[in-house]
């Protein structure tokens, strides 16, 4: 069952998700947010490699007078993540966020969590009610015997309850967790219980190798049972790496079509031209273009040639020369050194 196409449909900024919408790709900014210049300049990155929707801590009073400038300045949905002080939340609201990221059971009682209700009802701003797995409740691992997905369930519920009594219900569910089956379990007990759309990620993955392989195995995990309606693939790096992470996921699984693929053969003995530097410069070349092709990168004549025709372009080295093959034909027999200037140029007059 894909859960994502009955999940409540939900407006952040001018990104819809839920209800079947394409699932959405955010990231979070590392800069201070108070440093308008500095993080504005990481945003304008993260747009250019396709994140579409971006969070800023908002943890001190300068960081949320930046942000009118910030919103400003910047294509996509701000969302304000806040932590501990509902005052900063409802200041968030008035200074243009388009969504607020709350854990509603760490800022003060039920009269904080309605004066921030109240102030994102008045703007139709979205609340997503987060709950991390190093932050559940005293009682729940106790009632459970540890960190359990019941336990990060029922949090999770309990907080909604908490906005949903305070008379809001434009909430968005995530659960985190480093633990990559306790993570996907959680979703899934979540996606049986609430018609809320689902924010997911595996959180605190890991660096750029390893936690691209432990967010790919457990978003893959959660994703493929249409569970998901926004997604973050956490890595402690250069936050531009996090979006072509996310893009190569929801490819993979078939879920967003935007951006090339590039596959490229591992190589063996038979290769007779410098086949990982090839790929390395197409994928960077690629990265650029948005177009919902697959681009294949061969080093022989065994299986180069017919396995490029499965791709909408290919290249085919041998040695010191290779082919280029656009839609299943052979184009033209090319140096090893134009192979890449004519690929570039079919990208620029792709049809």
């Amino acid at each position: 069952m894909a859960y994502r196409n009955h999940t409540r449909i939900v407006s952040i900024g001018d990104v819809t998700i839920g209800g079947g919408n394409p699932v959405a790709i955010q990231s979070m900014t590392n800069t201070k947010t108070e440093d308008a210049d500095a993080t504005v300049a990481q945003i304008e990155a993260l747009q250019d490699a396709g994140c579409e929707i971006i969070r800023c801590t908002v943890n001190n009073e300068a960081a949320a007078k930046a942000l009118p400038e910030i919103k400003k300045r910047i294509r996509i949905p701000l969302v304000a993540d806040i932590h501990f002080d509902y005052r900063l939340a409802i200041a968030a609201v008035e200074a243009g966020a388009d969504k607020i990221r709350i854990n509603p059971g760490n800022i003060g009682g039920e009269d904080r969590v309605k004066a921030v209700a109240d102030a994102c009802k008045a703007k139709g701003v979205p609340i997503r009610v987060g709950v991390n797995a190093g932050s559940l409740e005293k009682q729940l691992i106790e009632k459970y015997g540890g960190v359990t997905p019941e336990g990060l369930v029922e949090s999770a519920l309990d907080k909604v309850r908490m906005v949903e009594e305070a008379g809001y219900d434009q909430l968005v569910i995530s659960i985190k967790s480093s633990d990559v089956h306790l993570c996907a379990r959680a979703y899934r007990l979540l996606a049986e219980q609430s018609t809320y759309p689902t924010h997911v990620g595996i959180t605190e993955a890991g660096t750029v190798y390893t936690g691209t392989i432990k967010s790919a195995v457990g978003l893959g995990m959660i994703l493929s049972e249409g569970i998901g309606d926004t997604v973050r693939v956490s890595l402690s790096g250069d936050p531009v790496e996090e979006i072509r992470a996310a893009k190569t996921i929801l490819r993979t699984l078939r879920l967003r079509r935007e951006g090339i693929e590039v596959v490229a053969c591992p190589t063996c003995g038979r290769t007779e031209l410098d086949l990982i530097g090839l790929a390395n410069r197409t994928e960077e070349l690629c990265a650029s273009y948005d177009l919902p092709i697959k681009v294949a990168v061969m080093g022989c004549v065994v299986n180069g040639p017919g396995e490029a025709r499965e791709a909408d372009l290919g290249i085919a080295g041998g040695k010191g020369e290779g082919l280029l093959i656009k839609k299943g034909e052979v184009v033209k027999k090319l140096p090893e050194s134009e192979l890449l200037s004519a690929l570039q140029y079919e990208l620029d007059h792709w049809e």
